[in-house]
C-alpha cells in the first residue's frame, strides 16, 4: 500500500505496488490494469504521479499501452544465462515453450570482407545467408540472420536450416561444438524491425553479434540477432 509519510517517492511505491501485484499473479499476463483515475482515487494521489509510475513500468517492460485500448500487463521477459551455449530451439524447449521460424530467405552468396574476417575464410568464398524470424509459443522473438561457411557445412537446404541448427552439425555431420563469443548492444527498433517482430518503431531491442566455433576452434557460424527487448532479456552471475 501507498504511505504518504514514507521517505520514498508515491510514484516509487505504486510502481512496487504493481510489480508485486504482476508478480503474485493477482495482475495476469495481457490483463487490463485499471485507469489512472482509478489509481488516484483508490490510493488518493495524483494522476501526474500515476502516470509517471505507469510510465516507468512501461519503460521496464511490465506493461504495454495499446493505443484506445488501455495498458496491459505484458508477457514475462524470457532469461537467457550469459554461461552455456545453446541454441534458440534448445533454449525454448528447456523452458518447455514451442520453438519455431519463418523463414524470409535462403542465398548462397559469396562472403564479404567482414564475414570473411570472422569466419577466417576467403573473401568471395561461399556462404549460406539465411535469414528467418524466432518465435515461441508462436510469438516472434528476434529476427536472425546467420552466415555459414558452405564447404564447412555442406548440404544445408531451406528444409533444415529451419530447424535446429546445430543438431544438423553435431548429427548429421558429427562435428563438436565449442564455444562461442557475442557481443550484446542497445538500440531501438527500425521499420524494418519493428515488422518482423510485430512492435513498434523507436522501441527498444538488444542487438547481438554471435561467432560460433567448432571444437577445433574453426568458427562456423557468424549470427547477427535482433531480439525484442520487452520479451528477452540476458542474465549474468559474476564472481568475486
Amino acid at each position: 500500500m501507498i504511505n504518504k509519510n514514507s521517505p520514498v517517492p508515491i510514484y516509487h511505491q505504486l510502481e512496487e505496488y504493481i510489480k508485486q501485484q504482476i508478480e503474485n499473479g493477482l495482475l495476469m499476463e495481457e490483463a487490463v490494469i485499471p485507469s489512472e483515475r482509478e489509481f488516484a482515487q483508490t490510493f488518493q494521489i495524483s494522476r501526474m504521479t500515476v502516470r509517471q509510475a505507469i510510465n516507468n513500468l512501461v519503460s521496464e517492460g511490465y506493461l504495454k499501452r495499446q493505443k484506445g485500448r488501455g495498458t496491459f500487463v505484458n508477457k514475462k521477459k524470457i532469461e537467457q544465462e550469459l554461461q552455456g551455449m545453446t541454441s534458440f530451439t534448445e533454449d525454448m524447449l528447456s523452458r518447455g515453450m514451442s520453438p519455431s521460424s519463418t523463414l524470409l530467405s535462403f542465398q548462397i552468396i559469396p562472403a564479404d570482407k567482414k564475414t570473411a574476417t570472422h569466419l577466417r575464410m576467403e573473401e568471395n568464398d561461399s556462404v549460406y545467408k539465411i535469414k528467418r524470424i524466432r518465435l515461441a509459443d508462436d510469438a516472434p522473438m528476434a529476427l536472425e540472420t546467420a552466415y555459414i561457411p558452405v564447404e564447412l557445412v555442406p548440404g544445408l537446404t531451406e528444409e533444415n536450416s529451419n530447424l535446429s541448427l546445430y543438431r544438423y552439425i553435431e548429427e548429421h555431420l558429427s562435428l563438436s561444438i565449442s564455444e562461442a563469443t557475442q557481443e550484446i548492444e542497445a538500440s531501438i527498433a527500425s521499420s524494418p524491425d519493428a515488422e518482423a517482430l510485430g512492435i513498434n518503431i523507436g522501441d527498444p531491442i538488444l542487438l547481438i553479434e554471435r561467432i560460433s566455433y567448432l571444437q577445433n576452434e574453426v568458427p562456423f557460424e557468424l549470427v547477427k540477432s535482433t531480439f525484442r527487448a520487452d520479451r528477452y532479456r540476458f542474465v549474468h552471475t559474476m564472481k568475486r
